[in-house]
Formats: structure tokens, C-alpha cells, sequence
């Protein structure tokens, strides 16, 4: 008889489970521990499991705790980890219609451009066919901000960029400055503020407006352009396909509409950062800040097309990509 009780209270507590399913999920990040940008990631992870009342955990690990950054896309394919938060050009070497639609040089003045291109112009539903190839989700999309431009030397348009040696990572971006006139070095991150103070590099494409001004790099380079011109990252939220497609519906809605919290969130934050350090840099009578007019950013953004336009003919994906781009921002006015 007691052999009978305890199997039935044992199927009653398999039962009770059952029915309170909960989800644990491993995400990694392409961000540090620390940074920003890693603290509005893991405001998102609390907001899910806030939202979810604890039926969705989500286990956020900071830039090389399983994989290094450029691995996650297949480790969360191979399900080694269940989802990641990062840069989409990071996969650019298995299709370059990542690079393209994650960064599409000289494309964007502010986010919302860049949010509203996926949410309602076809991004989404690209980020999709691009991510799925590899076994993955795309949940949304979020930015850590347009990238300020930090010079030694006065730059108020496409002009004065000739002759500048700058700081730029390869590829597309230091395709176009080089279009531009300027001389692109490719220099890690670490050297950045050394390269500007000994004035090996006249200017560099490093960061945000926030995070130059606080790493000191507005005082050595005193004429950063600020909104930037050339470089707004598009960082994706996406996870194992497999496991998605295993969660109910309205859990599966949960994530899509934390996700745009956070989204909006971390523009908020560091727009709000970045209107701090312009405020302190403008109070500074050694730094001008240098404001781009809305002809030299379509002049400059005419040079990104020609180097979107080499991308595209380099994969089916990036083409169409390229199309939906330029259909839209022709839709919008922005390419007239």
C-alpha cells in the first residue's frame, strides 16, 4: 500500500511539473561584462523572467565565456549555446549579405532609420532567411547607437576627409573613406587613443560619443563628429530554431515584445549618455564638435551605395538584401 502511495504522489509532482513548465535558456553576448551595452542585455534577461513570472530564465554570459564572438552563430546552431545577443557583420565571411544589411556604411543618421528598415521594411523578414539557413531565430534588434567620429584635424564634410589617415577597421568601411580620399590603417581598439595622441592616425571610427568622451579621446582628436555619419551596427537577438519552435505561443510573443523594451531601452540610455559627454565636450573650449549637414551625409552616403553595390554582387542573399535596402531608403527619400 505504501509502495502505491508514493508512486502516486510521484506521478502527482510529474504532473504539477508538467504543467509549470519552465524554459532555461544560455545566452551569449558579443559584449563584455561591464560594458553598457552587456548591462541593458541583462535588464532584458530580468525583464523576461519579470514578465515571464519565472518560466523563462535566461542565463546571460558575457563576450568569450563558451565561444569566442566570431562562434556564436554556430554554436547556437549546433546547440551549444540556446541563443546570443551580437553583431550580425560578424558573419559576414559565411555570407556577405550579413556585413551588408548590419552595417550598411553611411546608411543611417539615427536608429529609429535603421529599427523601423527591419521592423517595417523588409529587414526582419531578411535577418530571417539569412539567420534560418543556419538553424536560428531572429527574435529583434536592438543598437548600441550611431558611432561618433573622433578627429584631430576639422572635418564638416566629404571633402576634408582627403589625406586624412585614419583609424579603420577593413573592409567596407575603410572602402569608402578611401573613396572618400582618406587613408584608412587598420589599428586594434587598444591603440586607438595612443595612434591619435602621438598623432600617428589624424582621426579614428572608434566608438560611440559617450564612450570617446569618457575614454579621453575627444581631448587628444578635439573635433569629433557628432550625430556620426558612417556607422550604425545592427545587433540581433536570435536563438536555436529548434528551441523557439518549442516554446508556446504566447511565450514566443513574450520575447519578441521584451526584446523591442530593451531595444528601445538601450537607445534611450545611450542617447542620454551621449547628450551628457556632448553637453561636456561643448562646455570644453578645447573640443568643436563637428556637425555634419544633411548634403554632406547623402554625399557620403553615395559613396556607401557604390560599395554596398560590390557587396551585393557577391552572394544571391546580399543582392537581395541590397534591393530591399535601396527600396526602401529610395521609398523614404533618403537616396534622392
Amino acid at each position: 500500500m505504501k509502495l502505491i502511495q508514493t508512486a502516486v504522489t510521484a506521478m502527482f509532482l510529474m504532473t504539477g511539473a508538467a504543467g509549470a513548465q519552465e524554459y532555461s535558456f544560455k545566452f551569449q553576448s558579443s559584449d563584455p561584462a561591464g560594458n553598457p551595452n552587456f548591462e541593458f542585455q541583462q535588464g532584458w534577461a530580468d525583464l523576461v523572467a519579470e514578465k515571464s513570472e519565472g518560466a523563462i530564465k535566461i542565463e546571460l554570459l558575457p563576450v568569450g565565456s563558451v565561444v569566442e564572438y566570431n562562434e556564436t552563430l554556430d554554436a547556437v546552431a549546433a546547440g551549444i549555446l540556446d541563443g546570443q545577443i551580437c553583431d550580425s557583420s560578424y558573419w559576414a565571411g559565411k555570407d556577405p549579405a550579413f556585413g551588408l544589411i548590419s552595417n550598411p556604411v553611411g546608411a543611417w543618421s539615427d536608429p529609429e532609420q535603421m529599427i523601423d528598415f527591419v521592423e517595417n521594411g523588409g529587414g526582419k523578414e531578411l535577418m530571417q532567411e539569412l539567420l534560418g539557413s543556419y538553424g536560428l531565430h531572429f527574435i529583434g534588434v536592438s543598437t548600441p547607437g550611431l558611432e561618433a567620429f573622433v578627429s584631430r584635424v576639422p572635418l564638416d564634410g566629404v571633402d576634408d576627409l582627403k589625406g586624412v589617415k585614419m583609424r579603420s577597421p577593413e573592409g567596407p568601411i575603410a572602402n569608402v573613406f578611401a573613396a572618400a580620399g582618406a587613408s584608412p590603417v587598420n589599428l586594434p581598439s587598444s591603440e586607438v587613443y595612443t595612434s591619435l595622441d602621438k598623432g600617428v592616425v589624424d582621426a579614428a571610427d572608434y566608438s560611440v560619443l559617450s564612450v570617446n568622451q569618457q575614454q579621453g579621446l575627444n581631448e587628444v582628436a578635439p573635433h569629433p563628429v557628432y550625430p556620426g555619419f558612417h556607422s550604425l551596427p545592427l545587433v540581433e537577438v536570435s536563438m536555436n530554431q529548434a528551441k523557439w519552435d518549442a516554446l508556446p505561443d504566447d511565450m514566443k510573443a513574450l520575447l519578441e515584445e521584451t526584446v523591442k523594451e530593451f531595444q528601445q531601452t538601450q537607445i534611450k540610455g545611450n542617447r542620454e549618455a551621449d547628450e551628457a559627454a556632448l553637453a561636456e565636450a561643448e562646455a570644453d573650449p578645447n573640443i568643436t564638435v563637428h556637425n555634419w549637414s544633411e548634403d554632406e551625409r547623402a554625399k557620403f552616403r553615395k559613396l556607401g551605395v557604390a560599395e554596398w553595390e560590390k557587396t551585393a554582387s557577391q552572394s544571391p542573399m546580399a543582392q537581395k538584401v541590397f534591393d530591399t535596402l535601396t527600396a526602401y531608403m529610395q521609398e523614404k527619400g533618403m537616396l534622392n
